[in-house]
């Protein structure tokens, strides 16, 4: 065996994230870990790229044991990691960026041409194609992957630890990629694959071990399991099947009229003339590939972003250029696409967190009542399932997929007639996806109208009544739920016409 994991342990204090842990890795074996958000997938990981030590347990690489203190530790040992967020420098080259830490010289100077015959080499060995003297800036998120997975091969990594890699790729994309970690494999580069998608899982991976409250609950293979056994391991009981029941659309409460954000100097328009309409008891889902104008249209919506031209209407209110408290008042409730840039304090408490936005409801003479809070933010904790150690807790300390529960819990609680649901469940695993598609299904139900933007078409498709692609700013065709797929989807995305999916 290539790689065991064995016993390992992880205490914080008084919680332990990994409990007498067991992985092994196969050369030349794509390994899945799933599991819960909170169950210990990061922490494994971490233990294995040496940015956390174990508190007990061992690691042993070819029969030897390992000790790895840091990243370098696991670099030098042939352990590369690809995290979820990538980290590349846009301003420099694809070849700058795959040789960084490692630079040809000539001389003493920075060898270019060198880079860049060093990483087109790379590419062809590997069957990953990039030009190397493209501006990273300028990449899609499918070549932006490549890179990462291409600098780690550069640094000799036979292990690659691949950290939810499909979260903002498009349906081809993905396929891409999944043939490319096969092909791969094939040359002998093992791989350990974190991700929520039990699908790609099971299509991707040879062996799957699924983890829940930091303890191991099944290895198996994946030829031999489906979505359904995943499902019961990583949560503990069989997941409900939503009832996405028939509701006649009401009266228009969003209303986006030509809206336009010009872009820099000479530059495209963000958003070019934006026109489209959210009923009341009515989801309507937008989907793009990251970066053609979603964000700046959430924005623009929610006061977070001037625009141009056009007007915006939130529950008969003229909200245009309005402040985002203005918005929130007309009846909005924000889910926001990054939540910890604009959903989260992290360094303030789970109960300060939970209470942001519902203040006037839980003060009295300007002071605030602690009581009532901690009643409410409890009510949100366990309503959607939110693991936490107390409400004391800072924020920073939840796993992602907790934050995200916090958020949406918080912002639903508002109950108001118009909510922006963008990436809601975004890093967060298949139990929490459940607790968060009710939520928004309820508010539907209720004849709330919800506008949700999502790079999961699968999400997409299932709650959606009406879906809008957006490409390059405008939106580039409609679709009803009955009339879409994902594969007419896809062609939107990439800027072709329906007609051309038959």
């Amino acid at each position: 065996m290539l790689l065991q994991l064995e016993k390992i342990t992880k205490r914080f204090g008084n919680l332990t994230a990994n409990d007498q842990l067991d992985f092994t890795l196969a050369e030349g074996e794509v390994h899945a870990l799933i599991g819960e958000n909170g169950a210990g997938k990061s922490t494994l990981m971490r233990i294995l790229y040496g940015e956390e030590t174990p508190t007990s347990g061992r690691i042993l690489l070819n029969g030897r044991e390992l000790k790895l203190d840091s990243p370098k530790d696991a670099i030098a040992a042939g352990i590369g990691m690809v995290h979820q967020h990538f980290m590349l420098f846009p301003e420099f080259t694809v070849a700058e960026n795959i040789v960084i830490g490692r630079e040809p010289k000539a001389g003493l100077v920075f060898d270019r041409k060198a880079a860049a015959a060093e990483v087109k080499a790379l590419s062809d060995k590997y069957g990953m194609p990039v030009d190397p003297w493209q501006t990273m800036g300028d990449c899609p998120v499918g070549i932006q992957q490549r890179v990462e997975i291409l600098k780690v091969l550069g640094q000799g990594a036979k292990i690659v630890i691949l950290d939810e890699p499909t979260g903002a790729l498009t349906p081809l994309e993905v396929e891409w990629l999944l043939k490319a970690i096969k092909g791969l494999a094939q040359q002998g580069i093992s791989f350990i694959l974190i991700s929520h998608k039990l699908q790609e899982v099971i299509h991707a991976a040879d062996r799957i071990t699924v983890l829940r409250d930091g303890r191991v609950t099944g290895v198996m293979e994946a030829k031999d399991t489906n979505e359904e056994e995943l499902s019961r391991l990583m949560v503990g009981r069989e997941l409900q099947r939503r009832n996405k029941q028939a509701v006649e659309p009401g009266e228009g409460i969003l209303d986006v009229q030509n809206v336009t954000i010009q872009g820099g100097k000479g530059a495209k328009p963000l958003l070019d003339r934006v026109h489209f309409q959210v009923h009341a008891g009515e989801i309507v889902g937008i989907a793009g590939v990251s970066g053609n104008g979603q964000s700046e249209l959430i924005q623009a919506i929610a006061g977070l972003r001037r625009i141009d031209q056009g007007r915006i209407m939130v529950n008969g209110t003229d909200v245009t250029n309005a402040l985002p408290l203005q918005v929130r008042n007309a009846g909005l409730a924000h889910i926001p696409e990054d939540r910890y840039s604009w959903g989260s304090s992290k360094e303030e408490s789970v109960a300060d967190n939970g209470i942001m936005g519902h203040l006037p409801t839980h003060s009295r003479s300007g002071l605030l009542r602690e009581g009532k809070i901690r009643e409410t933010v409890s009510r949100f904790i366990d309503t959607f399932k939110v693991k936490t150690g107390s409400l004391e807790t800072k924020a920073k300390h939840l796993s992602g997929g907790n934050m995200q529960k916090l958020i949406v819990a918080r912002e639903m609680a508002h109950g108001t007639p118009f909510v922006i649901a963008a990436e809601p469940t975004r890093g967060v695993d298949i139990g929490a996806m459940e607790i968060i598609h009710e939520a928004l299904l309820q508010r539907r139900r209720e004849m709330g109208a919800v506008l949700l933007v999502s790079s999961e078409l699968t999400e997409i498709l299932q709650l959606s009544d009406r879906i809008l692609v957006m490409f390059e700013g405008r939106i580039a065709g409609e679709l009803t739920a009955q009339e879409a797929t994902e594969e007419r989807i896809s062609i939107l995305m990439a800027g072709g016409t329906i007609h051309e999916a038959g």
